[in-house]
């Protein structure tokens, strides 16, 4: 697809970035869109492979590799290059329901699977998925498309992340009522507030939200099933109930001093910021501030980054982010890291940039192991003390850590954010449905299936697949919708 010749002739060139000594001082988007010619000069680069594999989504030694929503990306990328702009946007909707979700914040596993990334770099497929939507809004080509009639059916899902946004528009366009649950004052999941605003705007999940909405879809914030809504409230108004709370219990440094006050998860951190700013612009201070204090993030992945890029732009004293793995190489080891896999390599994200220029070097700190936390006489947290580790593999093939004399380390700190991920979801109202689960506390329901024990109960999402990305929330948002329509018609005709 593309420029036969494209790849040849054409550089990768993605969405230019804002300099980092001017963005940090607000919470707009950090980056700039290319031009239309641009775009369709990267589209160009879409070599015609005779077998492609960014489009097709699996997981090899647990990575993701290719587009687990099944991305029409040859075609897309040809309909651009032709400045056939429409009829790309088509394509897009055709298998994903949210491109902008994925163009901003997914970590584009297609681009790891790109033919032309064997040797070349890939084609700058998000870029140009981003760039199809956002045209798609500017021209007034995405509305409302209401279902053609209705099957008196209705539907709860609990949740409103990227799984039950999909599940609930897929649903909708079934025929059911949909009425999607929320606790939090404002719909989006980790949409909203896991990812800041400088990487993804709340404007982009609210207008999606106002799309769906028209659409027919209910949305009800500020309401826990399990609290506000009794399971037997559930059972008497709906006819089946999909669970997409997704997998929110964090996981904690189990050290000396980690109850010490000014230690925080980051999401708590993340999302605190992200309310009061949307709330008062930041002025009604109901958030975690890293002004003035030497901040230590513990945790090398995304979410930490987002960290990074917060305490920046609240003018933080120092910036330190632990990596508990080594720094990677520049370029793949092809023998244990072979194509298609998603590349293991050294990254230099938006935050690890924006704390480069405003601190005067890259934030990360590698190899490092936390081993206990240090306060003052008023419980504040003041030191990190480290050390550094060799990663190693012991006879059954579990990782081990050992231990490097010699590297023992103090950090000053005055906030400490842990960024180490999410162990699984809340039981609370998994126990209250009597849903089963897994021995990594998910939810017990097959894939391609999403029938949990229960009757009439389904789950997708992170909360049955565990921590995982937001391209494969949206996969199985999809999945349990066509599943569920299954269950209340007895057929289907979902993707």
């Amino acid at each position: 697809m593309g420029k036969q010749t494209g790849f040849m002739e054409y550089s990768r060139q993605v969405r230019r970035e804002r300099e980092p000594s001017i963005r940090t001082k607000d919470w707009y988007d950090y980056t700039v869109p290319l031009t239309d010619q641009e775009v369709q000069t990267q589209g160009a680069r879409c070599m015609d492979c005779g077998v492609p594999t960014c489009h097709v989504g699996m997981e090899i030694n647990g990575v993701t590799s290719g587009c687990p929503v099944y991305h029409l990306i040859p075609e897309w990328n040809q309909l651009v290059y032709e400045g056939k702009w429409k009829e790309a946007l088509d394509r897009e909707h055709e298998q994903n329901n949210f491109p902008e979700f994925t163009g901003i914040a997914c970590p584009a596993p297609c681009e790891g699977a790109c033919v032309l990334g064997i040797n070349e770099p890939p084609v700058a497929i998000r870029t140009v998925e981003r760039s199809i939507i956002e045209k798609g809004f500017e021209e007034g080509w995405v509305v409302p498309k209401l279902p053609p009639k209705r099957t008196g059916k209705k539907v709860a899902v609990v949740g409103s992340g990227p799984a039950g946004l999909a599940a609930a528009a897929q649903l909708n366009k079934a025929g059911h009522l949909v009425t999607v649950y929320e606790r939090e004052d404002r719909v989006g999941g980790l949409l909203t507030y896991g990812i800041p605003e400088m990487k993804l705007s709340y404007e982009v999940v609210t207008r999606r939200v106002e799309i769906l909405e028209k659409e027919g879809i209910t949305f009800i914030t500020n309401t826990e099933v399990g609290k506000d809504i009794t399971e037997e409230e559930l059972k008497q108004n709906f006819d089946a109930t999909i669970l997409c709370g997704g997998a929110t219990v964090h996981r904690d440094i189990q050290v000396e001093g980690s109850n010490l006050k000014g230690i925080h998860r980051a999401m708590d951190f993340l999302h605190l910021n992200t309310k009061s700013l949307l709330d008062s612009d930041l002025q009604d201070g109901n958030y975690i501030s890293a002004a003035d204090k030497d901040v230590i993030v513990i945790g090398g992945g995304d979410t930490g980054t987002d960290c990074l890029a917060t305490s920046v732009r609240h003018n933080c004293k120092s910036l330190t982010q632990f990596d508990i793995y080594d720094k990677k190489g520049l370029v793949r080891d092809m023998e244990t890291n072979p194509w298609p896999q998603y590349p293991t390599i050294h990254r230099v994200e938006y935050g690890h940039k924006e704390a480069a220029s405003v601190l005067g070097e890259d934030p990360r700190a590698y190899a490092v192991m936390t081993k206990k936390f240090v306060g003052d006489e008023h419980g504040d947290v003041k030191e990190v003390h480290t050390v550094n580790v060799k990663l190693r593999y012991d006879e059954e093939g579990n990782k081990v850590r050992d231990e490097i004399p010699g590297t023992e380390k103090v950090w000053p700190a005055d906030l400490v954010l842990i960024a180490i991920g999410f162990s699984g979801p809340e039981q609370d109202l998994l126990d209250q449905l009597q849903v089963e689960t897994t021995a990594k506390s998910t939810v017990a329901a097959d894939y391609d299936d999403f029938r949990t024990n229960v009757e009439g109960v389904f789950a997708a999402g992170d909360m049955r697949r565990g921590q995982s990305l937001i391209v494969w929330a949206i996969n199985e948002g999809r999945g349990v919708a066509r599943e569920c329509d299954r269950y209340l018609m007895g057929e289907t005709m979902l993707p």
